[in-house]
C-alpha cells in the first residue's frame, strides 16, 4: 500500500545521502531564520522528510522546510510571541487541513492557481527571505518581525558593519553562487560554504554565531490556544496548508518532468499534511516539497520512497551527535545560504522574457510580488487568483460574444446547406440565424441580449440555434428571457433548434420559456428556418392582401 520496494536501493542510498548533505546546512538556516532555533529547522527536515516520502504520492520527492513556509512561519512565531503550545498547534493544523485536502481530493484544483499568481508569489517570498537576511550578513540582528523592520534595519546594519561577520557573508556568497559544477560532484557548494565559513570563524572569531544547540531525540509538545488566539491560529494554519500544498505539488510536477513519471497529487497531500502534523508535535519547522533537494536527490539516483526516508534518517545522526559541532556556525554564514536561496525562488526567467508576453500576466505578477512582500501572503494569492479569474472570463465571454452574430448576413464560421440559403434568401432578408458556438458563460450573458436585439433590428423572425450550447447557467438563462421580451416588444417571432433536455430543464426551471415564441424545439435548424420562412413569407402576403383592400376601396367622400 506504501509502495515501498528496494529494486533501486543503490540509487536511492545514493539520492538520499546527497539530498540530506544538502539538507543540513539549509535546515540550520531555515531554523534559525523561523525564530525556534536550528534544531526545530533539523527536526522538521527529519520529520516532515520522513513521513511525507512515506505515505506521500510523489516517490523521489525530498520535502523539509522550504523558503516560503519558513517566511509564514517566522511570521506566525513573532505574532504568538514565540510560546511553543500556540506555535505549534498552528503547525499540527495546518497538518491536518493538508490531509483534509487530499481525502477531499482538492490536489487536482490547487494546482490551477495561475502561472502569474504562482510566479509572483515565489518572487516575492524570495525578495523577504533576502530582505530578512541582509542585515545578518552584516553582522546585525534586525528589531522585530516582518519585512518593513527588516528593510528599515539595512541602511543601519550597512553604517557599522561587523566587518568579520561581513568578510564570511561574502564568502560564503561566493562559494554558494561560483563554486564549480565539477566539484559540487563531490562537495555540494551548501555544505562547503558552511564547513569552510563555519572554520574560518573558529580561526578569526568576533562573528556572532549560533551557539550551543541542544542534540538528542525531540520532546513531545501539546498543542493549545486560548480563544483569544483562536483566529489568529486558524488564519495562519491555513496560509501553511495552502502554501504547503502548492510549493509541494509544484515540485512534483518539477520531479514528473525529470523522472517521466505521474504523481498521485491527493496522496501528496496526505503525505505532506502528516509529516507537517507529527513534526507539529514534536517542535519541527513545518515543511514542504523542497525542488532542488529533489533534483539533486533524482540526478544522483534517488527514484523511491527510500531516498526521501534516507535523507531523514542521515539528517536524525546529525542530530544525536554533531549538536555541539554545529554551535560554531556564524549567523553570517547561514545569512549567506538564505540568500542565495531566496535567489534562487525569484522567478527572474520569466522576468526576462515576461515584456514579450501579455502585459496583463506581467501586471498581475507584479502586483501579487507587492501584495506578497508588503501585506501578507493570503491577500497576494487570493487577490491573484481572482483578478486571473475575472481576466480569463472576460476572454471567454469576448470569444463568445465574437462567434455570436447574424449568421445570414456576417459569414461565420457554420456552413449552411443549399436548402437553409434558397429559404433564407426566399425571406428577403427579414429572417435572421443566430448561432451560439458553445456554452454561454455568465461573463458574456450579461450583453447577448444586446448584441441579439442590435443585429436582429428590422427582422420580422429570428432563430435561435442551441446545437453547440450543452449547457447554460442562470445567467445565461435570464439572457435568454431578455431575447425572448425583447423579441415579443418588437412583435417578432423567436424559433429555437437544437436545445437539449439539459437547457430546456433550466428555461424550464426558471419559468423563462414563455421567452419562446412558440414553445417549440425544432430538432433541427433546417425545420426552425422553414417555420420562420413561411410565417414572414404568410406575414407579407397578409401585409400585401391588407394593402390591397385598402387601396381598392370606394371613397366615401
Amino acid at each position: 500500500m506504501l509502495g515501498i520496494h528496494t529494486k533501486n536501493l543503490r540509487g536511492d542510498l545514493f539520492g538520499g545521502l546527497t539530498a540530506g548533505v544538502i539538507a543540513l546546512p539549509l535546515a540550520l538556516a531555515f531554523g534559525e531564520a523561523s525564530g525556534a532555533g536550528p534544531i526545530a529547522g533539523l527536526y522538521g527536515a527529519i520529520i516532515v522528510g520522513f513521513f511525507a516520502a512515506l505515505f506521500g504520492g510523489t516517490g523521489s520527492q525530498i520535502s523539509g522546510p522550504t523558503g516560503p513556509m519558513v517566511v509564514v512561519f517566522a511570521g506566525v512565531y513573532a505574532t504568538l510571541n514565540g510560546s511553543p503550545e500556540l506555535v505549534f498547534a498552528v503547525v499540527v493544523l495546518a497538518g491536518i487541513i493538508q490531509i483534509l485536502f487530499g481525502v477531499l481530493r482538492f490536489g487536482q484544483y490547487i494546482r490551477l492557481v495561475p502561472y502569474p499568481v504562482i510566479s509572483g508569489f515565489m518572487s516575492g517570498i524570495g525578495c523577504i527571505i533576502v530582505a530578512l537576511q541582509f542585515s545578518r550578513l552584516f553582522g546585525h540582528e534586525p528589531e522585530g518581525g516582518g519585512t518593513i523592520p527588516a528593510l528599515a534595519a539595512i541602511p543601519g546594519s550597512i553604517m557599522d558593519p561587523n566587518f568579520v561577520a561581513l568578510a564570511l557573508g561574502l564568502l560564503t556568497l561566493l562559494i554558494v553562487f561560483k563554486w564549480p559544477k565539477t566539484w559540487g560532484k563531490f562537495v555540494p557548494a551548501p555544505l562547503a560554504a558552511l564547513v569552510i565559513g563555519t572554520v574560518g570563524s573558529v580561526v578569526v572569531g568576533g562573528a556572532p554565531i549560533l551557539g550551543d544547540i541542544p542534540t538528542g531525540l525531540p520532546g513531545f509538545i501539546m498543542p493549545s490556544f486560548s480563544q483569544d488566539s483562536l483566529f489568529i491560529v486558524v488564519e495562519a494554519a491555513f496560509i501553511l496548508a495552502i502554501l504547503g500544498a502548492i510549493d509541494s505539488l509544484l515540485t512534483s510536477l518539477v520531479a514528473d518532468n525529470m523522472t517521466r513519471t505521474r504523481h498521485d497529487s491527493n496522496r501528496e497531500l496526505i503525505g505532506q499534511g502528516i509529516g507537517n502534523t507529527v513534526a507539529g508535535l514534536f517542535g519541527g519547522v513545518p515543511g514542504a516539497g523542497a525542488t532542488m533537494r529533489t533534483a539533486v536527490n533524482i540526478r544522483t539516483g534517488g527514484l523511491t520512497k527510500m531516498s526521501g526516508m534516507i535523507h531523514s534518517l542521515l539528517l536524525l545522526a546529525v542530530v544525536v551527535s554533531l549538536g555541539p559541532l554545529a554551535s560554531q556556525i556564524p549567523h553570517a554564514v547561514l545569512a549567506g545560504l538564505l540568500v542565495k536561496t531566496g535567489y534562487d525562488i525569484i522567478d527572474f526567467a520569466y522576468l526576462k522574457r515576461a515584456h514579450k508576453g501579455p502585459r496583463w500576466d506581467l501586471g498581475l505578477m507584479v502586483l501579487v510580488v507587492f501584495l506578497t512582500v508588503f501585506v501578507d501572503l493570503i491577500t497576494a494569492v487570493l487577490a491573484g487568483v481572482v483578478m486571473a479569474a475575472l481576466a480569463f472570463v472576460k476572454q471567454i465571454a469576448d470569444a463568445q460574444l465574437a462567434a455570436l452574430g447574424d449568421v445570414t448576413n456576417q459569414g461565420l464560421s457554420v456552413d449552411l446547406t443549399a436548402e437553409e440559403e434558397a429559404l433564407l434568401k426566399k425571406a428577403g432578408n427579414k429572417v435572421t440565424l443566430f448561432d451560439f458556438g458553445g456554452p454561454l458563460s455568465f461573463g458574456a450573458a450579461a450583453d447577448v441580449g444586446h448584441q441579439v436585439r442590435e443585429k436582429s433590428k428590422g427582422k420580422s423572425a429570428m432563430v435561435l440555434d442551441f446545437s453547440r450550447v450543452t449547457h447554460v447557467d442562470v445567467s445565461a438563462a435570464r439572457a435568454m428571457e431578455t431575447i425572448g421580451s425583447d423579441a415579443h416588444s418588437a412583435n417578432k417571432e423567436v424559433y429555437v433548434s437544437g436545445m437539449n433536455d439539459e437547457v430546456r430543464a433550466m428555461l424550464k426551471g426558471l419559468n423563462n420559456e414563455y421567452c419562446l415564441s412558440h414553445g417549440d424545439n425544432f430538432a433541427t435548424r433546417l425545420d426552425a428556418i422553414k417555420d420562420a420562412v413561411e410565417f414572414v413569407v404568410e406575414e407579407d402576403s397578409n401585409a400585401a392582401a391588407s394593402s390591397a383592400n385598402s387601396t381598392s376601396e370606394p371613397s366615401t367622400a
